[in-house]
């Protein structure tokens, strides 16, 4: 677990999954293996309309829509109604329907295009900020290179760590000036072209940036990691280790600042050879045993060790020799090669703290669960003592806040030179177990005195949820419990036994407007974070700075309070501006100095943003609260500049309150132009009380971000877009949630397309329904027990059996056999038979998240088809869970504009009104299916985590509406 100073100076102030550089064209020859197109599986279908005699791959889009969408675009008076000839012809014939991988219509593709914006980081003293630059969708070449899947790691044997990482393409530096503006950009040079840059991180007194660097990866070689250095004063870069054939070893921690001028770098040793190859000949059978009777229950993970091979084989790539190693470039190597997990210097720089994995590994568990041994070593790499040495952790009990046993979060205290702390749980880490106190907290000097025994510095009834340290006088500990949702905070005096710790705050998790928000932290000399303490003139309270979300029913409005940590007092210093703007702090900019920091002295930097402006960043300076923007980054997609956001409330009919966001395209006027198509896209999610599921969580003003497969995309494509709908599966007391899944999941849908028609902004027989993972499993299941509310659906890396996934999924923690019916009766997969509409399922074909297994879409799939259903099954190569290769993507996307234009723009199906039995009268299953990616016609496409609402008939609707 990192911990917070690492978090500012290596991730910067935000944490960026980073997307791949924009990427050529693919006019060279690929290899076999990218020859595989999407496996597409479908029903046969009779086409609606005479088959185009376009057989391009890059669909063709109408004149009379592209005239349509710029006129929109800038206000002009056209249509909002889509027809079908808005659309590109997609009424190809069977045999071009798998013919490779497909490209949407323009107005989706350019979007996707668009250049991402660069990720930013502040230097240590907030006197620099550094732009760290992306490209665009990594090609389809660079997933397909081959990728060991060992102990739930995926792992790339070319460069020696986690495979498929993006990466940066170049780093600027700029100062920041008096005025708070920014000065000329200093570009980082030195390195390669096409150098693909990670792990960028600022020494501690900020004079320089590591990073590595890797380069030409069809060479084994230059395709590993190496470390460099830059000045950041100069911008001039060098290889930190004089020698060539030093290289990173990044499956797990890569390498760390130890001071100023040394780092401690995890390093593939020098003495390795070839990779072991796989005998020809096993040496025996595979062998499990529990002939101990061991109760031992886990979910469905994926990558996991298989046999004797994979073992040597996972040591072969996660063994490394630490090596210290100086900016002048002198080398130390410290300590046996080993599999280092973490690499931790104690703040005044004296010790580590070290941690390792060892065998026996575990065929059963991923390698977070192994044996794990900690130690303190001294900053030149001697061994001190062992902290702990825990022993392979194959029985976790899968309830919820269960842990493991024995010591756990061992870390440094971040307000002391070398003080370390950890937790052990008392309960033998079975949250079933009732005992008080459940956790207790310890705290031990690094070197203690001969006979010295861990201190207990605070017991808990709940599971330990964190430590935020600020003084001898002051830390604040945090415990929850997931059951319950209950969360307390508690205000602990580390030195001063005689004082009676407190709790400070006392609530539900789920309760978001009562979250009172998180105290701010500045940067010590030495590096670590801790609580800002703050002095108000002529004022002698003892303050700290909340930052919250500020979530009210209006939307969330993020503050600062100053607050009086002994009184309770609050006093807003700094609130949103509500009417326009979405405002968010993001972090203290005035922390450079020692001690008290001066409330008058405050500065801040926020985030700002609108429905249709996208965020920059700016410097905050009291007392005046002077604002200097300090980023200028254009609009990502100005083709949908001016479109409609509303965030609306409405009410399920058990009188539980829901809201949603409404998306509308630019130019749209429902009077004018009457219903649109709509696409709803949703992921459920579980509660404890009505109260907490009906709250407003988001911000009506925040910028509308639209991702590579974002249900946003078809603004573009004239759809209403219901973004969202709050999905609630409320189990009160001691009810199990999922128990009435169904029920909730429908009366939650019902509501939301009401809502719409209502508003007249949805056709009630063009609302399609969508998500992905947990989302698909929605949208399956609203087709099969709502089918009508919606003309189709889009479901995608989902799970559809849950009896594939016996001991637990998403928020259930009950297993198979304790709640059979619940399991049984929510897998729409038990349903197939009831599933009568359109669903397209898309899933990844290397899916790595627990739960949904590719095979999950391939027997729905087959479920469906046995039933007749009207389906198509697409499966993509080397995805996982979610789509990253360019062609991967846009295929999914030309896909989902398709299936939306046959089944939801084109739909006329009758609806009977039978609303008891929600049954439908289709047509006579009209429509081809066309494909370019790996799909599977007929099929059935895993999703993950998203879900679509239902609606429960048309009898209330006047017949305008209709």
């Amino acid at each position: 677990m990192m911990r917070l100073p690492q978090l500012y100076t290596r991730f910067s102030l935000f944490h960026f999954s980073l997307p791949l550089s924009s990427l050529p064209s693919l006019t060279h020859h690929l290899p076999r293996s990218l020859s595989r197109t999407p496996r597409i599986t479908s029903t046969n279908f009779t086409p609606v309309m005479p088959t185009s005699r376009f057989r391009n791959l890059a669909p063709l889009t109408s004149s009379s829509y592209s005239s349509a969408a710029v006129e929109d675009a800038s206000g002009g008076a056209s249509n909002g109604v889509v027809s079908s000839s808005n659309f590109t012809d997609y009424e190809e014939d069977e045999a071009s329907l798998g013919a490779g991988y497909r490209v949407p219509p323009p107005e989706i593709k350019n979007i996707v295009d668009a250049p991402p914006v660069p990720a930013l980081s502040f230097s240590p003293y907030r006197d620099k900020i550094i732009f760290l630059k992306r490209r665009a969708l990594p090609p389809l070449v660079e997933l397909a290179k081959p990728e060991e899947k060992l102990a739930g790691m995926r792992i790339d044997g070319n460069c020696n760590s986690r495979s498929r990482m993006s990466f940066y393409t170049g780093i600027g530096i700029h100062q920041i000036l008096p005025d708070g503006k920014l000065g000329p950009e200093i570009a980082v040079t030195g390195f390669p072209d096409g150098a693909k840059i990670n792990f960028v991180s600022w020494s501690p007194d900020g004079q320089h940036l590591s990073f590595s660097i890797r380069v030409n990866e069809e060479d084994n070689n230059s395709s590993k990691f190496r470390v460099w250095i830059a000045d950041v004063e100069t911008g001039e870069a060098r290889p930190l280790f004089q020698s060539p054939n030093v290289y990173l070893n990044a499956v797990f921690d890569n390498y760390v600042w130890v001071n100023n001028s040394t780092l401690l770098v995890c390093t593939i040793p020098l003495s390795r050879g070839a990779p072991p190859k796989k005998p020809l000949v096993p040496s025996g059978p595979k062998i499990q045993s529990n002939e101990q009777k061991n109760i031992i229950q886990v979910r469905t993970f994926q990558d996991l060790l298989k046999d004797e091979y994979d073992e040597v084989l996972f040591d072969y790539y996660a063994t490394s020799q630490l090596v210290l190693v100086s900016l002048d470039g002198a080398t130390k190597d410290i300590g046996p090669p080993a599999v280092y997990t973490s690499l931790d210097p104690s703040p005044d720089h004296k010790y580590l703290l070290i941690s390792s994995i060892h065998r026996p590994y575990s065929f059963t568990v991923p390698c977070g669960r192994f044996p794990k041994k900690v130690e303190l070593w001294s900053a030149d790499g001697k061994l001190i003592r062992e902290l702990c040495d825990l022993p392979l952790a194959e029985n976790i009990p899968i309830a919820f806040n269960s842990v493991r046993k024995g010591m756990r979060s061992i870390n440094w205290r971040a307000d002391k030179p070398s003080t370390l702390y950890w937790v052990e749980t008392q309960d033998g880490g079975d949250a079933k177990v009732e005992i008080s106190p459940r956790d207790i907290i310890y705290t031990q000097p690094a070197e203690p005195l001969e006979g010295e025994q861990p201190v207990i510095f605070h017991k808990l009834d709940l599971r330990y949820g964190g430590i935020s340290w600020c003084d001898d006088s002051l830390a604040l500990v945090y415990e929850s419990w997931y059951k319950t949702r209950q969360i307390r905070t508690w205000v602990v005096p580390p030195a001063s036994e005689e004082v009676t710790p407190r709790i400070l705050f006392d609530r539900s998790s789920e309760d978001v407007y009562s979250d009172p928000g998180s105290p701010m932290l500045r940067r010590t000399k030495v590096g670590t974070y801790v609580i800002a303490n703050i002095k108000k003139e002529n004022d002698e309270g003892r303050y700290i700075i909340l930052n919250g979300a500020g979530a009210t029913p209006e939307g969330n409005v993020p503050f600062l309070d100053l607050f009086d940590i002994n009184t309770g007092k609050k006093e807003r210093i700094w609130e949103s501006e509500k009417e326009k703007y979405y405002e968010t702090v993001v972090a203290l900019m005035s922390d450079q100095e020692e001690g008290d920091l001066n409330l008058d002295q405050l500065k801040i930097l926020i985030s700002k943003e609108s429905k249709t402006e996208n965020t920059q960043y700016y410097l905050v300076s009291w007392p005046e609260k002077k604002i200097v923007q300090i980023t200028d980054f254009p609009h990502p997609y100005p083709q949908l500049a001016s479109l409609q956001k509303e965030m609306i409330r409405y009410q399920r009919k058990d009188g539980v309150q829901l809201t949603a966001t409404l998306y509308l395209p630019p130019g749209y006027n429902p009077s004018r132009d009457g219903p649109l198509p709509c696409l709803v896209w949703s992921y459920p999610g579980e509660f404890k009380s009505k109260d907490a599921a009906g709250q407003v969580r988001g911000s009506p003003n925040e910028f509308s971000g639209i991702g590579p497969t974002s249900a946003l995309l078809w603004l573009a494509r004239k759809f209403a877009i219901l973004s969202g709908p709050t999905i609630p599966i409320i189990g009160e007391g001691d009810e199990e949630a999922n128990d009435s899944y169904i029920e909730q999941l429908v009366a939650s849908a019902e509501a939301a397309v009401e809502e719409v028609i209502r508003r007249g902004v949805a056709h009630p027989k063009k609302i399609a329904v969508g998500g992905h993972s947990y989302g698909a499993f929605m949208t399956a299941n609203l087709l099969a027990h709502a089918p009508h509310l919606f003309c189709c659906g889009i479901a995608r890396s989902g799970a559809y059996n849950r009896t594939l996934t016996p001991f637990g999924f998403q928020n259930e923690d009950r297993t198979l056999w304790e709640a059979t019916n619940t399991y049984v009766e929510m897998s729409p997969f038990m349903s197939a038979n009831k599933i009568k509409k359109p669903i397209l399922l898309v899933h990844g074909e290397e899916d790595n998240n627990s739960g949904t297994l590719t095979m999950q879409s391939d027997r729905f799939f087959n479920a469906l088809k046995g039933h007749g259903a009207l389906c198509r099954l697409v499966i993509l190569p080397h995805e996982s869970h979610g789509y990253s290769a360019r062609e991967s993507i846009m295929h999914v996307l030309w896909e989902t504009d398709r299936w939306l234009h046959k089944y939801c723009v084109s739909n006329t199906s009758d609806v009977d009104e039978d609303h008891d039995t929600g049954s439908v009268k289709e047509n006579d299953g009209k429509g081809t299916t066309d494909a370019e990616s790996k799909v599977v016609a007929t099929g059935g496409g895993g999703s993950k985590e998203v879900s679509d609402l239902e609606y429960d008939g048309f009898h209330s609707l006047p017949r305008s509406s209709l």
